[in-house]
């Protein structure tokens, strides 16, 4: 398509090794023996559900955050339910959040009996975009929280959520599932709001080698709460306050990732520098125009934007594509792996049919539902790996 498009030609698939989207066995191997003596300390002690590991790894993790206090959980979705419940959410409330993430982002609010609704996003950043809840705030009653999701690594713009909170009373609970080291002017994801929920699934940033979730946050009644919350409700054993749930982080998972948060700001580092050598590779094939938020036959790759306040850490890269999906099965074709993330945004989802969303009422998410597409992303990810996907990529739109 271009005189600057990479000189390197792939080799037919079956010559290569794939490109795999992550390979969470090369970090694996650079941590092996901490992992191993973390693990056999567990072993030793027998102590498998909370205690000394556990409370450990709250502390730290808190440390870390410059939270207050850090609550485990078994998962990110109960991270989100906690921190929910523990504010208060029931049922004839609303929580207003976006329609493109995961869905637990919308399903933690129907467990609290509370109703979803949905504002628009970024086209520049696929976050939460604030105009469009300022739009729902005049229009509705009943806003308890709003639940700004900080997508791929990039926190959502918390000037203006935080201030639109602040003006209508409301609770900010951070879904930073996917931002486990992103900051805001300075400041940690988790620690923008009332509480920010974080997932540990074995894909994310700081990742266990099963579930879990943490909540961190500066109320300690509320990280008293959702202590109680997780635990049946009980502060006491056999002696419950509330109806709560088995949400406990287990031992063996918070040993884990004691050991990897000692790395957690190397491996982000390392994300940042592949998102770096991504975005100097498509400009020079000249398949992207600067701070396009559109795609076509001209321009067809989009990169996504970083706001100026964000530091990103890329639990993923994602762009927009022209022909997305012609385009992800020509790479997979060429032994390059890729996905997307979000194929249907919530309020188009069969679940959420009963809140009478239809297609067109979010423009924006239903756009990025269909030209997202996310590559390789990973610390240990090689230069010539990358050099692989973005000119396999440039000769599909050269054909």
């Amino acid at each position: 398509m271009s005189s600057t498009t990479p000189s390197v030609v792939p080799a037919p698939a079956a010559q290569q090794e794939l490109v795999p989207l992550l390979d969470l066995k090369r970090q694996y191997e650079s941590i092996k023996a901490d992992i191993t003596a973390a693990i056999e300390r567990v072993l030793t002690t027998q102590y498998f559900v909370g205690g000394p590991e556990v409370e450990a790894f709250e502390r730290e993790s808190a440390a870390y955050l410059g939270a207050g206090d850090c609550a485990g959980c078994n998962s990110g979705t109960d991270a989100l339910w906690l921190a929910l419940a523990a504010v208060g959410a029931k049922p004839g409330d609303r929580v207003i959040t976006s329609p493109f993430t995961f869905f637990a982002s919308a399903s933690s609010i129907t467990r609290c009996g509370a109703t979803p609704v949905f504002a628009d996003i970024e086209p520049a950043t696929f976050n939460l975009d604030s105009a469009s809840v300022q739009k729902l705030l005049g229009e509705l009653r009943g806003v308890r929280a709003v639940m700004p999701v900080h997508l791929y690594g990039q926190c959502a713009d918390m000037d203006a959520l935080g201030g639109l909170a602040k003006q209508h009373n409301l609770a900010i609970i951070e879904d930073a599932a996917q931002a486990f080291g992103s900051t805001w002017r300075g400041k940690k994801a988790g620690t923008l709001g009332k509480a920010g929920a974080f997932s540990f699934y074995p894909t994310k940033n700081l990742s266990a080698y099963g579930d879990g979730g943490a909540i961190s946050t500066d109320d300690h009644d509320l990280a008293a709460r959702v202590r109680r919350l997780r635990n049946h409700g009980s502060r006491e054993r056999y002696y419950h306050a509330e109806i709560g749930g088995n949400s406990r982080l287990d031992a063996l998972q918070a040993a884990v990732l004691r050991v990897k948060l000692k790395h957690i700001d190397r491996w982000n580092q390392q994300r940042r520098s592949v998102a770096a050598k991504y975005e100097g590779l498509f400009h020079a094939t000249g398949l992207v125009k600067d701070k396009a938020t559109r795609v076509d036959a001209q321009a067809p790759v989009a990169l996504l934007q970083t706001s100026p306040e964000a530091f990103h850490i890329y639990h993923q890269y994602v762009v927009r594509a022209w022909r997305r999906d012609e385009l992800r099965s020509f790479l997979t074709g060429r032994g390059i792996s890729t996905e997307i993330y979000y194929p249907v945004p919530l309020h188009l989802q069969q679940s959420f049919t009963d809140l009478g969303y239809k297609a067109g009422d979010l423009p924006e998410s239903e756009r990025a539902a269909r030209e997202s597409l996310a590559l390789p992303m990973f610390p240990e990810l090689r230069d010539n790996e990358q050099q692989r996907v973005v000119t396999a990529i440039a000769e599909f739109y050269s054909l």
